[in-house]
C-alpha cells in the first residue's frame, strides 16, 4: 500500500469534508452547495463508497481526499500530503535520526510558542487598562480579540520566563524562539517583549511561529517589534493573516496587501477577509509566491499614504517585476493595482471611519501603469528636457512591459508615450534592447556554461535551463543524492552553511513553478521504494506535476528516458556499466551537477536582494540579517571556486 493509499484508508472523506462543508445525507450519498462556486441548489456530491467527491454544477470538478484538500486550502500536492499524513498519523518518509530529532525539536518549539500565546492572551484579559486600549483605542471587538489571540506582555523582565520555566521550558528553548533576549553572551536572559500588545504571527497553516508587538506607551521605540529570526520565524517568507485570508482570496480572486498587523485585523473584523500584511518595508518574492499562482492572479497594494509607504509601494512593484521576469513559463502573470489613500493615514484608519468605503476603494484601485507614470511625472519639472523624459522612460519600461499579456504591455506603452511625448516605436525598441541585455546578463551569471553564447528570444521559455536540468535529472533521479553530497562537501562540516545557503537542493532553487512542483514530487517519489519513481509520479503526482512530466518526456530524447525506465524497472545489475559508459561519453552527469551549483548561485543572488531590503526595516534583528548575508557570500565563494576548479561536482 502506498503512503497516499494508507492516508486515505485512515481518513474518511465524508468526515474530512464535513469539517468545511455542511453535508446532508441523501440516500447513499452526501450533498451540499458547492464550496467552489456560488449556487442555490446543492450539486456537490460526496460518495462514501468510492471515497470521492464531484460537483455536478457549473465548476464540474471532482476528485478524492487529496484533490479536495488541495482545492479547498490552496495547497500544493506536497502540502496536502504532509498535512493529511500528520492528521492520519502516517509517517510520510523514512527519516534519519537527525531529521527525526529536528522534526521533534520543531514540534517542541511550536508547543512552546502556543503556550506563550495562551499566556499572553490571559494577561490581556487580566489587565483592564490594556484591554480597554484594545477595545477603545484600537476598536477591536471581543470576538476579534479572541479570534486573533491578541495578548499583552506585562512590564517587567522575568514574567514570561518564570511562567515558562514552570512548564519545564529552559532558557535555551526560549532564546531559540526569540521569547528571551540577552545583552551579551553569559548575561542573564530577559523577556524580549515587555509592556506591549502582542500579536501572534502564524504561518499559512495557522501555526504560531513568532510574534509582533506594539508599544503601548507614547515614545517607546521601536513602535513595532517583531520576533528575531528563528528556526520557525522568517518574516520575509510570511504574510500576516494568510491563514485566515486564503479562502477569501481564492473565492474573490484578489489579495489585498497592507503594511501592518492592525490593518489586517481591522479589515477582517469588518468582513474584508482577503487582506494580508507583508511583514516588512516591501514585498518579497517568497511572499508573492505564497499568493500566486496558487490562490490568485490579482493583487492590490494598499500601503500607507505617507512617503515611507509610497516608497515601499515602489519597491514592492520592483520585486513583482523581477519575479515576473524570472518566471520563464509566465505562470506568474499578475494584475497588480495600487490603492491610494490620500485622505487617511493607513487602512486601519479608513476602515474604522467607514468600513463600506474600503471595499469601494479596493475596487477602484489604480492600475500599476497609471500609478507609476503619474508618480514619475509629478517629479519632473514643468518643461522637462528630452534627457529627463528618456531617463523616466528607461526607469519605467521594465515594469510596464513585465506583463505576459501583450495587450496590457501595448496599452502601458501607449500611455507612457503619450505622457512623455516620445514615439511609441522608439520606446518599444528601448524595451526590447533592455530585455536582451538583461536576458544575456542573467543567463551568463546564473545558467549558461562558461564561454557559451547567451540565448534569447521566444525559445527561451520552452528550452530554459531549469527544464533541461529537470529533464536530465529524470533520466537518473538518484543523482539528486550526488548533488546534495556536493553541497555537503562544500559546507565542509560548517552547520550554519549546511542548514542555510548550502542546504539540500530543492524547489526553492527553481523559479519555474512547474519545474519546482515536479521536483517536489520527484523528491517524495525517491523516499519510497515500492514502485519506480516515474510510475509513482504518474500515479500520485498532482495534475500539474503529471502534465510537466509529460512535457519533459516529449522534450527529452525518448531513448534516454526509455533507457532510464528499463533500468528502474529491472534494477541496475548488469546495466550499470552501460549507464556509466553512456554518461562518460556525453559527460551529462557532470554538467547536471554543475548546473545545480549555478542554480544555487542564482537563488543566493535572489535571497541576497531580499536580505538587503529587510535591512531597511526599523525594528531589531539587523545583526542576524548581516550574518545571513555573510553566510551567503561564503557559500557563493565556495560554489564559484568549485565551478572554477571543477570540484566537488566532478568527483
Amino acid at each position: 500500500m502506498s503512503v497516499a493509499d494508507e492516508i486515505k484508508s485512515r481518513i474518511d472523506i465524508v468526515n474530512y469534508i464535513q469539517q468545511y462543508v455542511p453535508l446532508k445525507k441523501a440516500g447513499r450519498y452526501y450533498k451540499a452547495n458547492c464550496p467552489f462556486h456560488s449556487e442555490r441548489t446543492p450539486s456537490f456530491i460526496v460518495n462514501p463508497d468510492t471515497q470521492s467527491w464531484r460537483c455536478f454544477g457549473s465548476c464540474a470538478e471532482g476528485g478524492d481526499l487529496f484533490t479536495f484538500a488541495q482545492k479547498h486550502h490552496g495547497w500544493s500536492f506536497r502540502e496536502a500530503l504532509e498535512e493529511l499524513a500528520r492528521q492520519a498519523g502516517v509517517e510520510l518518509r523514512r527519516q534519519t535520526d537527525e531529521q527525526r530529532q529536528q522534526a521533534a525539536r520543531r514540534d517542541v518549539l511550536r508547543g512552546l510558542l502556543q503556550a506563550a500565546t495562551d499566556w499572553y492572551q490571559e494577561r490581556l484579559w487580566d489587565t483592564p487598562q490594556v484591554l480597554n486600549y484594545a477595545r477603545g483605542r484600537r476598536g477591536f471587538s471581543d470576538d476579534t480579540l479572541r479570534a486573533v489571540a491578541l495578548g499583552y506582555a506585562p512590564e517587567g523582565w522575568q514574567h514570561l520566563r518564570d511562567y515558562m520555566r514552570q512548564l519545564d521550558y529552559s532558557d535555551d528553548d526560549l532564546l531559540e524562539v526569540g521569547l528571551l533576549g540577552r545583552r551579551d553572551e553569559g548575561s542573564r536572559p530577559y523577556d524580549y517583549f515587555r509592556n506591549r500588545l502582542v500579536i501572534p504571527i502564524r504561518d499559512e497553516r495557522g501555526r504560531v511561529v513568532g510574534f509582533g508587538a506594539r508599544a503601548l506607551a507614547d515614545g517607546d521605540q521601536p513602535k513595532y517589534l517583531n520576533s528575531p529570526q528563528t528556526p520557525l520565524f522568517d518574516k520575509s517568507r510570511l504574510l500576516y493573516g494568510l491563514d485566515r485570508a486564503r479562502q477569501a482570496i481564492r473565492n474573490q480572486n484578489r489579495a489585498v496587501i497592507v503594511e501592518g498587523y492592525m490593518d489586517v485585523i481591522q479589515a477582517h473584523q469588518a468582513g474584508h477577509m482577503n487582506v494580508v500584511a507583508q511583514m516588512g518595508t516591501s514585498l518579497t518574492e517568497p511572499q508573492l509566491r505564497l499568493l500566486t499562482p496558487r490562490l490568485t492572479g490579482r493583487v492590490v497594494l494598499a500601503l500607507d499614504a505617507d512617503s515611507a509607504g509610497q516608497n515601499a509601494t515602489m519597491r514592492s512593484l520592483e520585486v513583482a517585476r523581477q519575479t515576473l521576469e524570472a518566471d520563464y513559463s509566465g505562470r506568474l502573470s499578475l494584475d497588480i493595482r495600487v490603492l491610494q489613500l490620500p485622505d487617511a493615514k493607513d487602512p486601519d484608519d479608513l476602515i474604522r471611519e467607514d468600513a463600506a468605503i474600503w471595499g469601494q476603494r479596493v475596487g477602484e484601485a489604480t492600475a500599476v501603469a497609471d500609478y507609476v507614470i503619474e508618480a514619475e511625472m509629478q517629479a519632473l519639472p514643468d518643461s522637462p528636457s528630452i534627457q529627463e523624459r528618456e531617463a523616466v522612460a528607461r526607469r519605467l519600461l521594465p515594469l510596464l512591459m513585465a506583463s505576459e499579456n501583450r495587450l496590457y504591455s501595448r496599452d502601458n506603452l501607449q500611455k507612457l508615450a503619450m505622457r512623455l511625448r516620445i514615439a511609441e516605436d522608439e520606446l518599444l525598441r528601448w524595451s526590447q534592447r533592455q530585455k536582451t541585455v538583461n536576458s544575456r546578463r542573467r543567463e551568463s551569471v546564473a545558467t549558461e556554461p562558461e564561454g557559451a553564447t547567451p540565448s534569447a528570444g521566444p525559445m527561451q521559455e520552452d528550452q530554459n535551463r531549469e527544464r533541461d536540468f529537470l529533464g536530465n535529472l529524470l533520466r537518473q533521479p538518484d543523482l539528486i543524492y550526488r548533488i546534495n553530497r556536493a553541497f555537503r562537501e562544500l559546507a565542509a562540516g560548517d552547520l550554519a552553511l549546511l542548514r542555510g545557503p548550502l542546504e539540500a537542493f530543492g524547489a526553492m532553487d527553481l523559479v519555474n513553478r512547474d519545474c519546482a512542483s515536479l521536483l517536489q514530487g520527484l523528491q517524495l517519489a525517491l523516499k519510497q521504494d515500492e514502485i519506480p519513481v516515474l510510475a509513482w509520479l504518474q500515479e500520485h503526482g498532482d495534475a500539474l506535476q503529471r502534465d510537466t512530466l509529460q512535457q519533459l518526456e516529449r522534450e527529452t530524447p525518448s531513448s534516454d528516458l526509455d533507457h532510464a525506465r528499463t533500468v528502474m524497472r529491472q534494477g541496475f545489475g548488469g546495466d550499470l556499466p552501460v549507464v556509466v559508459k553512456r554518461a562518460e561519453a556525453v559527460d551529462w552527469q557532470r554538467e547536471l551537477l554543475r548546473t545545480a551549483l549555478r542554480l544555487r548561485l542564482r537563488r543566493l543572488e535572489r535571497e541576497r536582494r531580499e536580505l538587503y531590503y529587510l535591512l531597511e526595516d526599523d525594528d531589531r534583528g539587523k545583526d542576524a540579517l548581516h550574518e545571513r548575508i555573510q553566510l551567503s557570500v561564503r557559500a557563493r565563494n565556495r560554489i564559484d571556486m568549485a565551478l572554477q576548479n571543477q570540484t566537488p561536482a566532478n568527483r
